[in-house]
């Protein structure tokens, strides 16, 4: 399928691992320029070498900027660091995150604040700065990975689910008004998914269960009507899709991805 992606450019967040360095190897692999942010600059510096590794269409360029979304100046220092290298922002791919699981009781204040400052703040953050140059443009895509867990929550993981359902308010809302400057922007939402913090969260659950991290994955993969979880290659194809011009009309969006796992519509 031709996307027509070449020369374009992109930023990622949370870009270092798991769905966010497959989302930036499947843009790169398409003769796109990436962006890469995350907190943890080695693990940064590691992604960049990875992507670049990847077959690739023309000569795209891959760049690196650490720090915490959570800070304003950070998300000012990627899109002033990127018009600065590459004159434009023609997509967006908000995915960092980090809520923590853990039993409602057990859980501080500040693990709600923090989910909510890094991945609900953080993810408008740099809507509200890209977004300009988009306008200037008349032309923008923007993906919002969010997560299954904003329709289905759990008891364990209420920091991150409750992040999750006001994104995906944000995300059908705001698209209305980005629409009138041919902005589109869309959000995925993952079910379990074979990444280094699935097993972190699956230890946090099951600690909070008073079980053992062998039952937490049993359960969570007696779940998925498909039996597997979702590779994030999965994600990042989808990603492709919706930020190229193959389906003009897709706009304030949430597709699915988790085998089959939500139960409701």
């Amino acid at each position: 399928m031709e996307l027509n992606l070449q020369g374009k450019t992109a930023i990622v967040t949370g870009g270092s691992a798991g769905i966010g360095l497959a989302v930036a190897k499947a843009l790169y692999g398409e003769g796109v320029n990436v962006v890469l942010v995350a907190r943890d600059g080695a693990r940064l510096e590691n992604a960049r070498r990875t992507v670049e590794r990847e077959r690739r269409l023309g000569h795209p360029e891959v760049v690196t900027v650490p720090g915490d979304i959570r800070q304003a100046e950070t998300v000012e220092r990627t899109v002033r660091t990127t018009l600065e290298r590459f004159g434009r922002i023609d997509i967006l791919v908000n995915n960092a995150g980090a809520a923590v699981a853990g039993s409602f009781l057990d859980l501080p204040e500040e693990a709600f604040l923090d989910a909510w400052n890094l991945k609900l703040l953080g993810y408008i953050r740099f809507v509200r700065a890209v977004v300009p140059h988009m306008r200037e443009r008349r032309d923008g895509r923007i993906v919002n990975i969010i997560g299954g867990a904003a329709r289905t929550p759990e008891p364990t993981f209420l920091p991150g689910s409750t992040a999750n359902a006001a994104l995906l308010n944000f995300t059908k809302g705001i698209s209305k008004e980005l629409a009138k400057s041919n902005i589109r922007i869309n959000a995925i939402s993952p079910g379990s998914t074979a990444t280094e913090r699935a097993e972190r969260l699956a230890e946090q659950r099951a600690r909070a269960k008073g079980i053992t991290v062998e039952q937490q994955k049993a359960e969570t993969a007696a779940a998925i009507p498909l039996g597997r979880m979702v590779d994030p290659s999965e994600i990042a194809s989808l990603v492709l899709l919706l930020v190229s011009d193959r389906v003009r009309s897709l706009t304030g969006a949430e597709i699915v991805i988790d085998g089959g796992q939500q139960p409701g519509i």
